[in-house]
């Protein structure tokens, strides 16, 4: 999608891609570009961006509460041990995307989450390293000019796969680093490009 930033009724200049739909446009303002240093939470973005693969993001956003009420609020610990009986049961619940290779994966993926976990500093850490622990800024003026994939896009893609992750290919990564704050991405004259690096997120789960 190219385009400028475009000015809404409230007088923000936004990025064009949320619209006028209210769930995307809190989503752009309050969660995208913003920092994500919390482990769960960017296995959660991992996976569904994964299922967004050949979807729309804002199909995945509206489905978001479901998944989370399906996939145990995305806790690897559990999901590493989901069975046939619970595939079959996510595969028969209309409130997500029923794909059988996606769901599959997310349960792949949390056994390799939970590998990188027992073995290190933790996720976050080994994701926000390629990026020397800090959000990139860009600077572009449109949409247009925002890349689908990047070299460090390739690296983490790579690396990911290679621990057994599945749907991470590079342009699905660089999605994930957008949203999770890891590049910067918002217009330059988007009223959230100065400030995403400085909003916090807000727990979503509490700490064990």
């Amino acid at each position: 999608m190219s385009g400028s930033a475009r000015l809404h009724a409230d007088g923000k200049m936004r990025c064009p891609w949320p619209g006028e739909d209210p769930v995307y446009v809190a989503y752009h303002d309050t969660e995208w570009g913003v920092p994500e240093y919390d482990d769960r939470a960017l296995y959660e973005k991992l996976i569904l961006d994964g299922f967004q693969a050949g979807l729309s993001w804002i199909t995945i956003l509206r489905k978001r509460d479901n998944f989370r009420r399906a996939f145990d609020q995305f806790q690897p610990e559990k999901i590493a041990r989901y069975n046939t009986k619970k595939i079959h049961a996510l595969m028969d619940d209309v409130g997500i995307v029923r794909n059988r290779a996606k769901i599959e994966g997310a349960i792949e993926s949390a056994k390799s989450y939970l590998k990188i976990m027992e073995e290190g500093p933790g996720f976050s850490k080994f994701l926000w390293d390629f990026v020397d622990g800090r959000p990139q800024v860009n600077q572009f003026k449109t949409t247009a000019r925002v890349p689908a994939s990047t070299p460090v896009s390739v690296k983490i893609s790579k690396e990911l796969a290679g621990r057994g992750f599945k749907f991470v290919g590079p342009t699905i990564v660089y999605a994930f680093m957008q949203a999770t704050g890891m590049v910067n991405d918002h217009l330059v004259t988007c009223f959230c490009h100065g400030s995403c690096g400085a909003k916090p997120r807000a727990p979503r789960l509490k700490a064990k």
